[in-house]
């Protein structure tokens, strides 16, 4: 638990840069910067800012999504990376906690990522987006259990899940009952209008008052013109406005400060851990007011993998080895018979005796 329990956090709803291929993360070391600069320890940007939320994904039909499609892969970062090291180094400088999303490439895939870098620069955790939502899951790949974690940082413990992975009750479940203290929450921002904003900021609220936990909730912003060159289609560009509420929580389910729907900016607040405990005292979902002996949840958290490789029985494991390195029985026989004829080398014969005799 940190010493100093008031954490001064700031949630960031910034446009990216869609034109230039670093120019969103140029954004976000600016704001990392001008929030340091107001006193934040603990920041959040939006879901897969860098180097952009694929937008063009909810409005393009899919055979003439390829060439936005690729031109995402071929801005995306890999983990780590040059956008790592450059954000890590950041949170190193100015001491802060950091929550990132990223459009993340493994090779042939692209996943909805999120990085919680802790105050040294050393990033806490990697997880992947568990499930996309609608259109998304022609551009990202699935997340796994071992993501569903929250970490230990120098403002207290962080969890993190993006935009619709909050309606989902035994993922947030999860990151309840390993206590977090903090929760991180990314949606996109700019997209479905205002009714995604008021639906987002039911959810967020919410979860503080369930969780016993602070929400730092962060949204992108698209302008007028990044709007119309997304959607070419005039009819369409309702469908990429509104969506935002970038907004600071408090375990009692209040605003820090008034949520911001409109337009670029970052909130700041101070966050009184110690309210955490005064919630908890009357409802602790995970503790004195659960009933695991009727509800508990099963949790996977083995990173996936694609490549499993059976174990050999150990019998076939010790002939194997036995080809490989074969070795004299002389010192096994010698040992034996120092021991007599009643003893095995390892003392089972008296075992066995023993057993028989009750």
């Amino acid at each position: 638990m940190p010493e100093n329990r008031i954490v001064r956090a700031a949630a960031v709803q910034i446009a990216p840069d869609v034109e230039r291929p670093d120019g969103t993360l140029e954004r976000v070391l600016n704001a990392i910067d001008e929030a340091a600069a107001k006193g934040a320890r603990f920041m959040v940007f939006p879901e897969t800012f860098v180097p952009y939320y694929p937008y063009f994904s909810f409005v393009l039909p899919p055979a003439l999504q390829g060439a936005e499609h690729l031109k995402l892969y071929e801005r995306a970062p890999t983990v780590p990376g040059p956008v790592t090291q450059a954000v890590a180094a950041a949170a190193r400088r100015h001491g802060a906690v950091i929550v990132l999303g990223i459009n993340e490439r493994d090779h042939g895939s692209l996943y909805n990522t999120q990085l919680i870098f802790d105050a040294d620069g050393a990033l806490k955790l990697k997880r992947r987006k568990i499930t996309p939502t609608y259109h998304e899951r022609m551009i990202w790949g699935q997340g796994d259990g071992a993501g569903l974690a929250v970490v230990e940082t120098a403002v207290g413990r962080v969890g993190a899940l993006a935009c619709w992975e909050h309606y989902n009750p035994l993922a947030r479940y999860a990151l309840m009952a390993a206590h977090e203290e903090i929760h991180a929450a990314q949606f996109p921002g700019s997209l479905v209008g205002q009714i995604f904003a008021d639906q987002m900021e039911v959810t967020i609220r919410h979860h503080a008052l369930e969780a016993a936990c602070f929400v730092v909730n962060a949204t992108g912003w698209l302008s007028d013109e990044q709007v119309a060159a997304v959607c070419p289609d005039e009819r369409l560009r309702g469908a990429c406005r509104g969506g935002n509420c970038t907004a600071i929580v408090t375990p009692e389910g209040k605003h820090l400060v008034d949520p911001l729907k409109d337009g670029e900016g970052i909130l700041i607040a101070d966050m009184d851990l110690a309210l955490v405990t005064k919630r908890k005292r009357m409802m602790d979902a995970v503790g004195h007011y659960a009933r695991p002996e009727l509800l508990s949840l099963l949790h996977d958290d083995r990173p996936a993998s694609t490549v499993h490789r059976p174990t050999r029985p150990q019998s076939e494991t010790r002939s194997l080895d036995h080809e490989q390195h074969p070795v004299s029985d002389e010192p096994a026989r010698e040992s034996a018979d120092r021991a007599g004829p009643d003893r095995d080398a390892d003392g089972t014969a008296d075992q066995r005796l023993a057993i028989l005799r009750r």
